[in-house]
């Protein structure tokens, strides 16, 4: 046991040098929010958001850069009691229909049939209700916004300089998704209370793709909480941080020779799976001698039991080599 935390914290310096120190990741997640403010003063009716990996502080070589964009002046509600907390004049608003739509997933309706042009140009009719199209909204985004890019997922997939960029062309909404209260009943050991309300506050994003097996497939949009994800990651310390850079690293190297519908993993697998060993408090102490068992545990959950040892072992060795 003393070995293996003699490893870690070994490991523990090695991965500073590789992916960055507290202070350091601590800068550049300060940069980009004093660069979002200033941004944000400037824009008129769009609104722009870095989010994934360099939100989250990594500057990992091959990485995208990630950005989520919406109107100001489109929210999406989740009742129409929230409606009352709008002026009508000002916002379009966006009704959820997940009626008929598998969990995390919605129908965006438009009730007074008012959103700006783009909006309306993506819009089709369901049982004589306008509905937004997730298809034909990612479509019109990318031909209009983007012409140079092209469609990947929910994204917008293009080069600006030497830069590899997604735009996620997305809808807001202020309030946290009903279906997703049990979460809140969940959080006794982390994140910690102030963190918790401040993800509640801060709602969730709607993203134009839909489920595959769902009924309304071209139409439905994915709830997305990638501001509540950045914001768990800012609540961890800098062992767990790390721990999950390194999940990132060895699904890197897992995926390597793979064509990308080939492959099985991929970061957020990985995202999902350290904030769940961090909130069930799978190890008792995350810390930089417990960072190896910390990786093991979570990277154990991941597989289910469907990789031999030996693979994971030999894995991890190469993702380890700095």
């Amino acid at each position: 046991m003393a070995a293996l935390q003699t490893i870690s914290e070994s490991v523990y310096v090695g991965l500073c040098l590789k992916i960055g120190t507290p202070e350091l990741v601590t800068m550049r997640r300060d940069f980009v929010d004093m660069e979002e403010l200033l941004k944000k003063a400037k824009t008129d009716n769009m609104e722009t958001m870095l989010s994934g990996s360099r939100r989250e502080g990594f500057r990992l070589k091959g990485s995208d850069v990630d950005f989520m964009c919406w109107f100001k002046n489109h929210r999406v509600i989740w009742d129409f009691s929230q409606a009352t907390l709008y002026n009508t004049h000002r916002y379009a608003l966006i009704l959820c229909d997940s009626s008929e739509s598998p969990p995390g997933f919605t129908l965006l309706w438009l009730p007074l049939a008012v959103a700006g042009r783009l909006t309306l140009s993506s819009s089709i009719r369901i049982n004589g209700a306008l509905y937004i199209s997730s298809a034909m909204y990612r479509d019109n985004t990318c031909t209009l916004l983007t012409p140079d890019f092209t469609v990947h997922g929910p994204c917008s997939s293009g080069k600006i300089g030497v830069e590899e960029r997604d735009n996620a062309h997305c809808f807001v909404s202020e309030f946290w998704p009903p279906s997703a209260s049990s979460w809140i009943n969940r959080c006794h050991s982390w994140p910690p209370p102030h963190v918790v309300n401040d993800i509640i506050r801060s709602g969730c994003h709607f993203v134009a793709i839909g489920h595959k097996l769902g009924k309304h497939a071209d139409n439905e949009w994915r709830i997305s909480f990638s501001k509540a994800e950045q914001k768990l990651v800012y609540s961890m310390n800098h062992t767990q941080f790390l721990v999950y850079g390194l999940l990132k690293l060895f699904v890197k190297e897992f995926n390597h020779g793979f064509h990308e519908e080939e492959k099985l993993l991929c970061s957020y697998h990985m995202k999902t799976t350290i904030f769940w060993a961090i909130q069930q408090s799978a190890i008792p102490k995350w810390c930089p001698q417990n960072l190896l068992v910390g990786f093991w545990v979570s990277l154990n959950s991941s597989f289910s039991g469907y990789m031999k040892e030996s693979v994971l072992t030999s894995l991890f060795q190469k993702t380890i080599c700095f």
